[in-house]
């Protein structure tokens, strides 16, 4: 069968569909670099196949076309560390109207605990992660 005919948006993978269809206001769901930790008892997505594929980037703005953001939070790190992925991120931040908080990494690493799931990029970027929190279309 062929499914992805029937979608209207980019996003093709189904468990990545099935956790967004079922979040709710103020959920939120973490896109992360190859390497950051999931926490036991949240749900791994797991879409890395190689090095920086898919990369970080790629999966917001896929992820962005499906789910209503309301705000942000990523590491502070990211500035100083991958200050190119930093005005990537707050640029797209910036076009969708959406706040964003920066915070310690290991603040960020803890937050994480309270996500309904982890999706696992191949990026190899450091604190290429970032929790994106629902809002709604209303």
């Amino acid at each position: 069968m062929i499914f992805y005919k029937m979608k209207k948006t980019s996003l093709l993978n189904q468990a990545l569909s099935e956790v967004i269809a079922s979040m709710g206001h103020t959920d939120m769901l973490v896109v992360a670099d190859s390497g950051l930790p999931v926490p036991k008892g949240v749900r791994r997505i797991d879409l890395a196949l190689t090095k920086n594929v898919p990369g970080f980037m790629e999966t917001v703005k896929v992820v962005l076309e499906e789910l209503a953001v309301e705000r942000a939070i990523f590491a502070l790190e990211m500035r100083l560390k991958s200050p190119d992925l930093y005005q990537q991120l707050t640029s797209l931040l910036k076009d969708r109207d959406i706040s964003w908080e920066e915070i310690a990494h290991e603040e960020f690493k803890a937050r994480t605990s309270l996500a309904v799931a982890v999706v696992r990029t191949g990026e190899f970027t450091p604190y290429a992660n970032v929790i994106l929190q629902a809002g709604v279309v209303f």
